[in-house]
């Protein structure tokens, strides 16, 4: 599977952003999704994952409420819709893909694939 994540950019605290994952192969519905980010200094972190049907969902306690995942598995593609957003949320964020189609998972090292990554800056 190899993903391409697009969608990031500058806005201002409080505004919207909505990425998307495009990914390429016909077993995208056998693969849980997981957004992950990486502020500057910092480690990778997750924000948010899906089951291969999207029923199931999980977050990081930062963005529940503000952050939704959502996956078109006819367009083999995922995505993340942030509102209400925080300069604290200024990261590259990236897009994976799990084995853990059920569950998905917040652990980096259960992803088989990522994306190379969008930036997206909040400015307050």
């Amino acid at each position: 599977v190899q993903l391409q994540a697009s969608g990031g950019g500058l806005v201002q605290a409080g505004g919207s952003l909505r990425l998307s994952c495009a990914a390429s192969g016909r077993t995208f519905s056998r693969y849980g999704m997981g957004w992950f980010r990486q502020a500057p200094g910092k480690e990778r972190e997750f924000v948010a994952t899906v089951s291969w049907s999207g029923d199931s969902t999980d977050y990081s306690d930062s963005v529940k409420g503000r952050f939704t995942i959502s996956r078109d598995n006819a367009k083999n593609a995922v995505y993340l819709q942030m509102n209400s957003l925080k300069p604290e949320d200024t990261a590259v964020y990236y897009c994976a893909a799990t084995p853990l189609l059920y569950s998905g998972s917040r652990i980096p090292l259960d992803y088989d694939y990522w994306g190379q990554g969008t930036l997206v800056t909040v400015s307050s």
